[in-house]
């Protein structure tokens, strides 16, 4: 191989590395909401329904968490406890109407909208009428509830204060993208220096030998 090919081809590999830095790592796009679960045994499962459709019965362990998710794959769950004897064990059963415990996880200071702070997590036993929806235990116990023009949970006890279902963009690990040259960029810039250097000086030796 001669130096000047020799020369081209570091040269390219060092462009391409750099190339590779700039770009670095892929946004991440997602949506800050209130996702509902429901209780299966000991696990929560993503709601095939909304909560104004659901009826859960009597007896049920219903749970609602603010994140920013992508989808219901990447959804976070409720955390804490989640058992019906714990939540409505001082809440005595009342004829003709049901007791649905409720989990209310207001997520974390990473997920939250510019400016608000989420409240501590809460559980309540909502006892309503056979036929109420979760959506109407819910506002038993966790008022006041704001919704969009679409039928969207937008806010459960005032929380968040503004916003519905937003999106947001994010860098890899959650971090928001921010301003200047990033290190790989840096460092990719460094090599490309190092390597047209060594290329510049191959050339020049084959040249004058």
């Amino acid at each position: 191989m001669t130096a000047g090919r020799r020369a081209a081809l570091l040269l390219l590999a060092a462009l391409t590395l750099c190339a590779t830095a700039a770009a670095g790592p892929a946004a991440a796009t997602g949506y800050r909401y209130w996702s509902f679960w429901e209780r299966d045994g000991a696990h929560w499962t993503y709601a095939t329904q909304g909560p104004s459709t659901a009826q859960p019965a009597d007896g049920s362990v219903e749970g609602f968490r603010f994140a920013v998710s992508a989808d219901s794959a990447d959804a976070s769950r409720p955390r804490g406890t989640a058992d019906f004897g714990t939540i409505c064990a001082d809440t005595a059963a009342v004829g003709g109407r049901k007791r649905v415990a409720l989990v209310v996880d207001f997520g974390t200071a990473a997920d939250a909208p510019p400016g608000e702070k989420p409240p501590a997590r809460r559980t309540a036993c909502a006892v309503v009428p056979g036929d109420a929806t979760t959506a109407e235990a819910l506002a038993a116990v966790a008022k006041p509830l704001r919704y969009d023009t679409n039928a969207l949970l937008c806010a459960i006890g005032g929380y968040p204060s503004r916003g519905c279902g937003e999106k947001v963009t994010a860098g890899a690990g959650g971090s928001s993208s921010g301003g200047g040259p990033s290190l790989g960029l840096a460092a990719g810039v460094a090599v490309v220096a190092l390597l047209a250097t060594g290329a510049f000086w191959q050339t020049r030796r084959h040249r004058h030998a």
